[in-house]
């Protein structure tokens, strides 16, 4: 049944996205995209983080980094998971939160994507600190080192202003993040469309103890959302489309239950 449910994947957001699209990239005026807050009523929501974008950031469609693929991504994810499993969700619609929202703690799942040009605040910073002491869990998504942009380095920088010792940690397909819903044996499996090499993915855990809950899962050097945001499309085979959407899917199952 399960094997049934994968293939066809990519084809429950055919019938709710438009046939084509196209992917901007655009140097010009930078603007703020339109956001609504959906009021929490115990269905999951998917929580996108906001923060300020650093220089280079607004490469695409002139959008700060934080809202790359905003609402497109989190909206076919959202259908996807409605569809595979037993998560409650909002299909239709999804919160930006700044780092430092009290609004946030009622998310325990949260997304960021572009962390390359990630910037904060030493009050955002204190606000994500409190948000993984209290049992929070990040999803970042889509930084790499090229195009200009030193997007590790970077993201370093910024997660030791959150917690100063921070560790980060190689994962293997072992990891039960992979096995959380659907069986993700290899990651060769991960869809590449424009980043140079295999996709690497590392977790930073709580007190750095990787026996204890983990709080950050990384995907540096790929884009896996981008494969949300343009399946329907044509932009790319539904086959690579299906095994983003395990991996997003994976990632928020384990995130609720972890």
């Amino acid at each position: 049944m399960r094997r049934r449910v994968v293939l066809a994947l990519a084809s429950i957001v055919c019938l709710t996205v438009p046939v084509a699209a196209q992917r901007f990239f655009d140097t010009g005026p930078a603007h703020e995209p339109v956001t609504h807050m959906t009021p929490y009523d115990g269905r999951f929501i998917f929580a996108r983080l906001k923060y300020t974008t650093a220089p280079g950031g607004f490469y695409y469609r002139g959008l700060p980094a934080w809202a790359h693929g905003y609402p497109r991504a989190e909206n076919n994810l959202m259908r996807i998971l409605s569809e595979v499993s037993d998560v409650k969700t909002h299909l239709d619609a999804s919160n930006v939160l700044a780092l430092d929202d009290p609004e946030l703690m009622k998310y325990p799942v949260s997304y960021m994507t572009e962390a390359g040009y990630w910037t904060m605040t030493d009050k955002e910073a204190a606000g994500l600190r409190a948000y993984f002491a209290k049992g929070g869990f990040v999803i970042f998504d889509d930084f790499r080192d090229n195009f200009g942009n030193d997007g590790w380095a970077n993201f370093e920088k910024q997660m030791r202003r959150v917690i100063p010792n921070v560790k980060f940690f190689d994962l293997q397909p072992t990891h039960p993040i992979f096995h959380s819903f659907f069986e993700i044996n290899t990651f060769s499996i991960i869809p590449q469309k424009y980043d140079a090499g295999p996709p690497i993915l590392r977790a930073v855990y709580e007190n750095n103890d990787p026996t204890k809950r983990m709080i950050a899962m990384i995907n540096f050097s790929t884009d896996v959302s981008d494969f949300w945001e343009f399946s329907g499309t044509g932009m790319s085979i539904v086959a690579e489309d299906n095994e983003a959407y395990k991996l997003g899917v994976n990632y928020i199952v384990y995130g609720l239950t972890h």
